[in-house]
């Protein structure tokens, strides 16, 4: 049993920790400065929303909520990932950061961390405007009162880097999970924050659909020749980043 739980584990995610292990060894913090950032960012927008003369400002510049123009929602969103939820404990969006944003940058690098990131959290954000507009009365509906909570964190983002580092380093059974624990989610408590992540999955899903249409085009143009192995192959090895 214990012989297939190890190759089971070096099967789903030796490509992935081997990735991580030889970018932390060979940069150490250095493979990761946006993480980083991203972190001191998060924890200073929790210090200044904090504050009597903080709140305010924070919410002009990075508080969305579905009854706001559409303009100044998309403005905001960038910087909503990093202002974390008053009703929850920042160590969590600190810890979702340091840990999600870290594997993502060092697997992925820092422009398509960031791509993969803000378009999850852009999917959630407008999903919230469709949700009310459908109402209470559908599945995929939200309340009009939704339209006044104020949407703002990396968990969106999280689980969308989750989900896309999963596809391409091939831990189909870790990506499957984070999936049908969001899906339980959202059956348990059916509220605004757990139909954005599914908002966020959905609009990742698309991105790996139209990637893996693209690779396969490549291939079949190429016979497999020439064409860079992919992440979780036999014939792919975990790079080491000088």
């Amino acid at each position: 049993m214990s012989g297939a739980l190890g190759g089971f584990a070096r099967r789903e995610w030796g490509p992935l920790s081997g990735t991580v292990r030889a970018g932390l060894v060979t940069k150490k913090w250095r493979a990761v400065p946006m993480t980083l950032a991203a972190v001191c960012l998060t924890a200073l927008f929790q210090v200044v929303q904090n504050q009597d003369w903080g709140y305010q400002p924070v919410q002009d510049i990075g508080s969305v909520r579905a009854e706001d123009p559409l303009w100044l929602a998309l403005l905001r969103t960038p910087l909503s990932l990093f202002v974390p939820a008053l009703d929850l404990p920042v160590w969590g969006a600190l810890a979702q950061v340091l840990l999600v944003f870290g594997i993502a940058e060092i697997c992925l690098g820092r422009g398509r961390t960031l791509a993969v990131a803000y378009l999850a959290t852009l999917c959630g954000t407008l999903y919230a405007r469709v949700g009310i507009a459908l109402g209470p009365g559908t599945p995929l509906g939200l309340p009009a009162a939704d339209a006044q909570v104020v949407d703002t964190g990396p968990s969106a983002a999280v689980v969308g880097l989750a989900v896309y580092v999963c596809w391409r380093y091939r831990a189909h059974w870790t990506g499957a999970a984070v999936v049908v624990a969001m899906v339980v989610e959202v059956i348990v408590k059916p509220n605004l924050a757990g139909k954005e992540h599914l908002a966020a999955i959905a609009g990742v899903l698309v991105l790996i659909a139209v990637e893996a249409w693209r690779e396969r085009g490549r291939e079949r143009e190429h016979g497999q020749e020439g064409v860079e192995p992919r992440p979780g192959t036999r014939s792919w090895k975990p790079p080491i980043k000088s």
